[in-house]
């Protein structure tokens, strides 16, 4: 990888050996619009050790000089929450055909210098691995007009867009987190697109 970066993957119990520096990348980036996560550490292992659990996941970590800049995971949508699978069994897609993907996280300093395909070639290799024929992830949905959203914010719609995924506007979940600006959770909806 170019600028000095190097990509590992992780699977199952190896995972165990980096949620620290995941958290950590979940909690900056998060943060940030259009997500604007509050988020917990002990929350943050909780949620990373179930792919540590999961033979059938991956995690992508790039490093620089030791220092995690972004990171990646993926399990599949089987062995996703129930809350995340609802809307694939309600519509009868097939929930054992999809690699789930989890986060794609790059710190501010580091976008541009193509993590963000690294990360999907990545896990839609991994899909491939495990004979999985479609790759799916889901996006928070804001209104236009969310006071919070930065002047020249820009989605990521177009680039998902040219890696061949579909925006579902039919397939929903609803997650809840605590925003930056909120004194407590609240449920937020997200959608989901599909390669």
């Amino acid at each position: 990888m170019r600028d000095g970066l190097t990509i590992n993957a992780y699977h199952g119990e190896a995972i165990l050996s980096v949620l620290l520096p995941v958290a950590q990348l979940r909690m900056a980036v998060f943060r940030d619009y259009p997500y604007l996560y509050e988020g917990a550490m002990s929350y943050e292992i909780d949620y990373l050790t179930r792919y540590a659990q999961n033979p059938t996941s991956i995690l992508g970590i790039a490093w620089k000089d030791g220092l995690a800049v972004g990171a990646t995971t993926a399990q599949p949508l089987a062995c996703e929450m129930p809350s995340v699978q609802a809307p694939f069994q309600q519509t009868n897609l097939k929930v054992e055909a999809y690699l789930y993907l989890g986060e794609s996280l790059v710190l501010p300093d580091f976008r541009g210098l193509g993590l963000g395909h690294t990360f999907f070639d990545l896990r839609e290799k991994h899909a491939h691995d495990l004979g999985l024929t479609h790759t799916t992830f889901c996006a928070v949905d804001r209104p236009e007009n969310h006071p919070l959203k930065p002047q020249n914010y820009r989605s990521n719609d177009a680039f998902w867009t040219k890696r061949g995924y579909i925006r579902q506007p039919h397939l929903t979940c609803q997650l809840a987190w605590q925003d930056i600006d909120q004194p407590q959770e609240t449920s937020h909806s997200l959608t989901f697109w599909i390669k």
